[in-house]
């Protein structure tokens, strides 16, 4: 296996609401000396949220790098310090109101690897009950189910385009194994 490169510097170059950037300078194996940006994000949750076996939950609102009004799973950012399905809960009832009975991790990955060390763990949300939403005063969401067919004919049509909503759906479609790695 390859040695990591080392970080020889690591200074930062932005703190925002979302994710702060940062300048490393790291040294290669053969001696190469590279700096790199990353944007360092506490990580994201998104939910596949079935309140029956052939339904789930999609979330419709603006995101505006896409400047667009995207169809996708629910989803949000990690607070500090919170455990993937603590943190997957929160949203699912902040956005869509509902409360799961039960949570399962089914995968974890890098969002876009290249520049960012955002983590999103898209985790299955089943034995839902609906209640009261909680929205951020900057959000606006329309909340609707539809089942695989309606989201595929949704992606066919361009309406679906985000990358942990179009993963959701090949979960769904596929033998809805876990994608984590097995532990013990």
């Amino acid at each position: 296996m390859e040695a990591l490169p080392e970080v020889l510097a690591s200074e930062p170059a932005f703190a925002g609401r979302i994710f702060d950037v940062r300048r490393d300078t790291v040294r290669f194996a053969d001696g190469r000396e590279q700096r790199l940006d990353v944007v360092a994000h506490a990580g994201s949750f998104a939910i596949l949220a079935c309140p029956a076996p052939d339904r789930f939950v999609l979330v419709r609102q603006y995101r505006h790098p896409a400047r667009a009004w995207l169809w996708e799973l629910p989803a949000g950012k990690a607070e500090a310090g919170e455990a993937p399905l603590d943190g997957a809960a929160r949203e699912l009832a902040e956005e869509t109101g509902y409360r799961a009975a039960r949570l399962r991790e089914i995968a974890s990955f890098y969002m876009t690897p290249g520049f960012c060390d955002e983590r999103l763990h898209l985790v299955l949300a089943e034995g839902l009950t609906p209640g009261e939403r909680h929205l951020d005063p900057d959000e606006e969401i329309e909340v609707r189910e539809t089942t695989l067919d309606e989201a595929r004919a949704m992606a066919a049509r361009g309406e679906i385009v985000d990358a942990k909503t179009l993963l959701g759906l090949l979960w769904l479609a596929g033998e809805r194994t876990q994608l984590l790695p097995r532990s013990g």
